[in-house]
C-alpha cells in the first residue's frame, strides 16, 4: 500500500495541474467562444474523456463552470463599471447576444441585469439565505472612509483613513510589468483561515527551495484572487499562493505557472493583523475607488508580501494590487 501511495499522489497532482491549466486559460479567454476540443487539448486529454475528468476534479461541469465565471464577472462589472452598457458587459464576458445574457443573468440572480446595477445587488445572498447585517451594510461602507488626494513629486497619492478605527493607507496608481509566477491553487473557503495560506505556501516552498528559486534577489511572494467573495460561493472561491519565477521555469505536479498581466494598478500599502484584511480591501474598493476617477480593469487582484512572512509579529506588511483604468 505504501508503495502505491506516492504514485497515486503524483497522478492526482498531474490531473490537478492539467485542469488548472484549463482554468487559467478560461480565465484569460472568457470573452471568447470556448470549445470542448480546444480545452481538452490544453489539458492533454481526449475530448471524449475530458468533460468527465473536469467535473471529477472541479466538482462542477465544464459548461457550468464557464457559465458561472461569466455571470459572476458580469455581476461585478455591472456595479464597478456604471457607464458601460449592459450589452457590452455581456459580450465582454462571453455571451453571444444581449438576450442570451439577460436570460442567463435573470436565471442565476432572480432579477434583471439593470435591476442588479440599480441596487438589487445589495439584496443578493450568495448562499441563498438572508444577508447578515454586516453584508447588508456593505453598500454603504464608503461612509466609513475618508479620502485625501495630494501630489508628491509629480505623482498623485491618496491617503485613505477609516473614520472609526486606526487603519490608514497611501494609495498610488503605478504601471507594473508582467510577472511570471509559480503557484499552488486552493479552491474553497479561505476567509479568516490562516491555516489555508500557510499550507499552500509550505507546499510551494517545498517545491521551490530545492530549485534555488527562494534565493532570487528580486523574489516576490504573493496571493492572487480571482473571485468576488461577495458573489462567489465559498466552496468555489479560488486563490493562488505564488512566487515570482523566471519565464523559462519548468513546473510539475501540483505547481502551475501563469502570468500577471502588465498594466496600471492601484497599490495600497498596509500593515495588517489577521483580522484586518477585509478592511484593507474595503479601503480600496469602497473608500478609494469611488473618489479616484478610476474603475477596476480586467485581470486578477493580488496581495504582495514585501516583508518576511515568517516573522512572529502582530502585523505584517501587505501591498494590495488592483488593476485599474480611467473611469
Amino acid at each position: 500500500m505504501s508503495e502505491q501511495s506516492p504514485n497515486k499522489k503524483y497522478l492526482l497532482e498531474e490531473y490537478r495541474s492539467r485542469i488548472n491549466r484549463v482554468i487559467d486559460y478560461i480565465e484569460s479567454q472568457i470573452e471568447h467562444d470556448l470549445t470542448l476540443k480546444e480545452l481538452a487539448d490544453i489539458a492533454g486529454f481526449s475530448p471524449f474523456h475530458f468533460h468527465r475528468i473536469f467535473s471529477g476534479v472541479v466538482r462542477e461541469t465544464l459548461y457550468g463552470f464557464i457559465q458561472r465565471i461569466r455571470l459572476e464577472k458580469a455581476a461585478s462589472k455591472l456595479v464597478q463599471n456604471p457607464r458601460k452598457s449592459i450589452t457590452q458587459i455581456g459580450l465582454e464576458c462571453g455571451f453571444t447576444s444581449s438576450s442570451a445574457f439577460a436570460r442567463a443573468f435573470r436565471e442565476k440572480y432572480g432579477i434583471s441585469a439593470s435591476s442588479w446595477r440599480a441596487g438589487g445587488y445589495t439584496e443578493f445572498s450568495k448562499n441563498s439565505t438572508t444577508k447578515s447585517k454586516e453584508h447588508q451594510l456593505s453598500g454603504n461602507i464608503r461612509q466609513d472612509f475618508v479620502v485625501y488626494p495630494s501630489y508628491t513629486q509629480h505623482k498623485q497619492i491618496w491617503r485613505v483613513e477609516m473614520k472609526k478605527g486606526t487603519m490608514k493607507t497611501d494609495i498610488e496608481v503605478k504601471e507594473m510589468p508582467e510577472i511570471t509566477v509559480a503557484y499552488v491553487r486552493h479552491i474553497g473557503p479561505y476567509k479568516a483561515n490562516p491555516d489555508v495560506f500557510q499550507n499552500l505556501f509550505n507546499r510551494l516552498m517545498m517545491w521551490a527551495g530545492p530549485r534555488g528559486l527562494m534565493s532570487q534577489p528580486d523574489l516576490k511572494v504573493m496571493c492572487i484572487y480571482y473571485d468576488d467573495p461577495e458573489i462567489t460561493e465559498d466552496s468555489k472561491l479560488r486563490v493562488d499562493a505564488c512566487i515570482s519565477v523566471p519565464k523559462n521555469t519548468k513546473v510539475d505536479g501540483e505547481v502551475g505557472k501563469t502570468t500577471i498581466p502588465a498594466g496600471n494598478y492601484a497599490i495600497g500599502h498596509f500593515e495588517l493583523g489577521t483580522d484586518e484584511y477585509q478592511n484593507a480591501w474595503n479601503a480600496i474598493y469602497s473608500g478609494w475607488l469611488p473618489e479616484s476617477g478610476y474603475q477596476p480593469a480586467d485581470g486578477p487582484c493580488y496581495e504582495l508580501y514585501p516583508g518576511n512572512m515568517d516573522e512572529q509579529t502582530a502585523k505584517h506588511k501587505v501591498d494590495i494590487y488592483v488593476p485599474v483604468k480611467p473611469l
